[in-house]
């Protein structure tokens, strides 16, 4: 962080808006949702749904033109989640309460914001600079959050560090500086498109971590998700904000 270029003078703002929004707002909303007793599966289906936001978003937005075989895939996608979500509707998804659905939906609202931002406002930004100046950002208001509705109550264990490990390395870090990378390369419904795969990869990964039923719905979807996420991100996109990194 300390070699890393800096952030250009203006940047800041830039880097603190997509922080609060992908960070705080998304990944905080999401786990208050599951907090308040919404299945993680089944966030995670929710949460597969933003890519539709965002590509409709960035079409009025950041005028990015899909041609129709990317709409199909964005279509497709969006069959891989209804799938996933009929099954798992079929096998129970428990009570679910009304501030856990609306956390979700803020959650979604979050994510596409901060990927539309960052598209077209911070896709030249230094990556690890910019990434650090988000996590700052959002850390700062999650800390006021925690002060104003938390107990500051922390039960360390076994579990709660390998979440904790999780959370910070994998997600906080390792997903989102992809993430940026991806979005500085490709237009935001591009790089949308490849949460369409969270749903059935989340049932895949519950099946093999938890053991929970793996239907033959589940491995429909994501090869639906698959050849959706493929027809979007397989030719570029006219971007007006920029080029795309792959030629056809």
């Amino acid at each position: 962080v300390v070699k890393a270029p800096k952030l250009p003078k203006g940047s800041w703002s830039t880097s603190a808006i997509v922080g609060i929004c992908m960070h705080a707002i998304y990944l905080g909303g999401v786990f208050y949702a599951i907090k308040r007793g919404l299945p993680s599966g089944l966030s995670a289906l929710i949460a597969g749904l933003h890519p539709v936001i965002t590509s409709v978003a960035g079409r009025v937005i950041l005028k990015e033109r899909l041609r129709i075989s990317q709409w199909a895939g964005v279509l497709l996608g969006i069959c891989g989640v209804v799938v996933v979500v009929i099954d798992k509707v079929r096998d129970g998804v428990g009570d679910v309460t009304r501030p856990a659905l609306i956390a979700m939906v803020v959650s979604i609202i979050g994510m596409s914001t901060g990927t539309l931002v960052q598209r077209a406002r911070g896709k030249d930004m230094p990556l690890v600079s910019g990434t650090t100046a988000q996590y700052v950002s959002a850390g700062a208001v999650l800390l006021v959050a925690s002060s104003l509705f938390e107990k500051w109550e922390f039960h360390l264990n076994a579990e709660m560090l390998l979440a904790l490990l999780w959370s910070v390395f994998v997600l906080s870090i390792s997903a989102v500086m992809l993430m940026m990378l991806l979005i500085s390369r490709h237009s935001a419904a591009r790089v949308s498109s490849l949460f369409f795969l969270t749903p059935a990869l989340s049932a895949i990964e519950s099946a093999i971590l938890f053991g929970e039923r793996l239907s033959v719905l589940s491995l429909v979807a994501l090869v639906v998700a698959l050849t959706g996420v493929y027809l979007t991100m397989r030719n570029p996109i006219s971007e007006p904000v920029g080029q795309a990194f792959l030629a056809d």
